[in-house]
């Protein structure tokens, strides 16, 4: 049994189906990409764990660095504001910056960050997301690579979280947030 306060949660992409993908855009981003010309930023705290599964099979990337941004608070609404709480310690000036994104949702944070990185210098900067819910799009962001597209449902795990729990669980999962586990 569950411990009492938890949301029920409702699988939607397996581990399973996590692994093969993350499999796959590697070998697109190193088919588009120069690794050696390029380095990895990830956006805390939602992409840590694609972006550890992610760089393992990403070849000579130069290095790997991490911003963050909010725009969640705990809630399950983006307050539409995005302020960076954490930014790159790394010079990026006339590199390729792989943005690891854990979602692709109303575009707000993706923008803020790919055109704050781009005001450093970055060469290019290419959004890697592994989740996208074009329903919610409120900006116009392209992404190199997602992994799967989803409907708008408020999702957890793989990194993702629901006022910091849940980021521990192998799969994305459907949070509930009107039901409690028994």
């Amino acid at each position: 049994m569950e411990p009492t306060g938890l949301q029920a949660l409702e699988v939607l992409i397996s581990e399973h189906e996590i692994a093969k993908r993350v499999d796959e855009m590697a070998a697109r981003i190193t088919a588009t990409i120069d690794c050696s010309e390029a380095m990895a930023v990830v956006a805390l705290k939602g992409a840590l764990i694609l972006a550890a599964d992610l760089v393992r099979r990403l070849p000579a990337l130069r290095a790997i660095d991490f911003v963050q941004a909010r725009s969640y608070g705990h809630g399950t609404e983006s307050s539409g504001e995005v302020r960076i709480l954490r930014d790159v310690e790394m010079l990026l000036t006339g590199l390729d910056v792989l943005l690891i994104d854990d979602i692709l949702d109303t575009g707000l944070t993706s923008a803020r960050l790919k055109s704050h990185l781009e005001s450093q210098g970055a060469r290019a900067v290419h959004l890697v997301t592994l989740l996208d819910k074009p329903s919610r799009r409120r900006v116009e962001v392209q992404p190199l690579i997602t992994g799967f597209t989803v409907p708008d449902l408020f999702v957890v795990g793989y990194g993702m979280d629901f006022a910091e729990r849940y980021r521990d669980l192998p799969y994305i999962a459907v949070l509930n947030p009107g039901e409690e586990h028994a």
